[in-house]
C-alpha cells in the first residue's frame, strides 16, 4: 500500500492538523498506566511515571525540534526524510552518522518495547473479558508477563511493517489512540462526577480535543480507523448475542 499523507492547512489549522498525526508519539507514556500488575505501589508509581515521562519526552521532542529547524531551515525539513541524518550529516562530524542511525533503531526497537508491554497487558485484560480469544490471557510460568499476546502483538507489528506504508499507518494509529484517549477521558468525567471528586472540566475538554484532532486527521486514516472500530463493534455484538443465547 502506498500513500502519501498530506496536510491541507496553514497557520492554526495546520499546526492543528499536524498535531492530531503526530499524537501517536505522546502515545508511549499512557501505556505506564497498563502495566498496574507488574509495579510496586501503582497508586503512587504510576501517576509519577507517566508525569515524568511526560515532561521529558516533551522537553527533548522541543530541543530535537529546535535544533532541525534551525539546522535545516523549514522548507528543507519538510522535504527530508531523515532530517535527523541530514542534521548530523551536514552539520556534523562524519563518524557520528554511523551512531545517529544506530541510535534511531535502537529508539525504533525501545518503542517497540513500550508497545509489546503496554498493547501486551491491554490482550491479556481483554482476553480474560472474553473479548479475546482466552488462550491470551495466559501468563509466562516464570516471568509471570502475557506472553503469547506479546508475541501476537510483535507478529502483527512485523505483518504491518513489512505490508504496509508506514505514513498510513501513522494516520490510522493516531485515530486509534485519539479514540481511547476519548474513551479515557468521558470515563474520567463519568467516574468524577460518581465520586465528587474534581477532573469534570479536564476530562470534557481533553474529551472534545481528542475529538476535534481525530476529525482533523487525513480522511483515509479517519475512514480505516471508523471501519475498523464499526467491525469491533459488529463482532462484539454478534459475540454477546451467541453468548446470551447459549
Amino acid at each position: 500500500m502506498s500513500s502519501q499523507l498530506s496536510l491541507g492547512g496553514s497557520g492554526a489549522l495546520g499546526v492543528a492538523q499536524a498535531a492530531g498525526l503526530l499524537f501517536f508519539a505522546f502515545a508511549g507514556y499512557a501505556r505506564v498506566a497498563t502495566l498496574g500488575e507488574e509495579v510496586r505501589d501503582p497508586a503512587r508509581t504510576i501517576p509519577r511515571a507517566i508525569t515524568i515521562a511526560f515532561v521529558v519526552v516533551l522537553g527533548l521532542y522541543v530541543l530535537l525540534s529546535v535544533a532541525l529547524v534551525r539546522g535545516l531551515g523549514s522548507e528543507r525539513l519538510v522535504g527530508s526524510a531523515a532530517p535527523l541524518r541530514e542534521l548530523v550529516d551536514l552539520r556534523g562530524p562524519a563518524w557520528a552518522v554511523p551512531l545517529v542511525v544506530t541510535g534511531a533503531g535502537a529508539a525504533a526497537l525501545g518503542a517497540l518495547l513500550a508497545l509489546l508491554g503496554g498493547i501486551g497487558r491491554t490482550t491479556l485484560a481483554m482476553a480474560r473479558d472474553g473479548e479475546l480469544p482466552r488462550p491470551l490471557a495466559a501468563l509466562h510460568a516464570t516471568y509471570d508477563v502475557p506472553h503469547r499476546a506479546q508475541l501476537l502483538v510483535g507478529a502483527v507489528v512485523v505483518a504491518l511493517v513489512l505490508s504496509v506504508d508506514l505514513r498510513t499507518a501513522v494516520g490510522f494509529s493516531s485515530f486509534g489512540v485519539l479514540l481511547y484517549y476519548l474513551v479515557a477521558n468521558l470515563a474520567a468525567v463519568a467516574l468524577a462526577r460518581r465520586t465528587g471528586r474534581r477532573g469534570t472540566t479536564v476530562g470534557a475538554l481533553g474529551a472534545v480535543g481528542c475529538v476535534v484532532l481525530a476529525a482533523l486527521l487525513p480522511v483515509a486514516s479517519v475512514v480505516a480507523g471508523a471501519a475498523v472500530v464499526a467491525l469491533g463493534l459488529v463482532v462484539r455484538a454478534v459475540r454477546l448475542r451467541v453468548s446470551a443465547s447459549a
